[in-house]
């Protein structure tokens, strides 16, 4: 693991339900030789049920949550270790309670065409974001602001790519 405090990098690969999250995830922890987090493992039994049933969640929903993360976050910072998190992040104020935990923490917002997402999505098994979703994400979705740390990938690129972005912009 890299355990240089100065240069232990965190991210948060963000963007709505389809678009590549834990697969990018995954990839770049490993290319950075840090902990991956699974954001959506952190979510309620009564979120993955509502989510399920088709009911997006509200923004009180989602706090617990993203307290949670928040606090994965916060922890590799003492630790002085790297982190990669996948997270929708959705809103600004979603991502700037994660950076309340590291202020120098990235995000790496996945973006693609919904057709592209709704493709990736339907051929999935085993997930409880239904497709029906979708649509309400993309409204929520406010992308990343010149201020915020990060850069926006487009998801027709492979997840080797998108590592190699991520990791040239770092």
């Amino acid at each position: 693991m890299n355990e240089k405090i100065g240069d232990a990098p965190r991210w948060v690969v963000m963007g709505v339900s389809g678009c590549g999250k834990s697969s990018v995830g995954i990839a770049l922890a490993q290319a950075l030789d840090v902990r991956f987090v699974e954001g959506d493992r952190f979510h309620s039994a009564a979120n993955v049920a509502k989510m399920a049933a088709g009911i997006p969640l509200t923004d009180d929903d989602r706090a617990d949550w993203l307290h949670s993360l928040q606090a994965e976050i916060r922890a590799a910072v003492h630790a002085g270790v790297g982190i990669v998190v996948s997270c929708s992040a959705l809103k600004r104020r979603y991502r700037d309670l994660l950076r309340a935990g590291d202020p120098r923490l990235r995000f790496a917002h996945l973006d693609g065409s919904r057709e592209l997402i709704a493709a990736r999505m339907a051929a999935r098994e085993g997930h409880y974001m239904p497709l029906s979703l979708l649509d309400s994400q993309l409204a929520t979705l406010e992308p990343l602001q010149p201020d915020e740390a990060g850069l926006r990938l487009a998801i027709e690129d492979d997840v080797a790519a998108l590592v190699r972005e991520i990791l040239a912009r770092q």
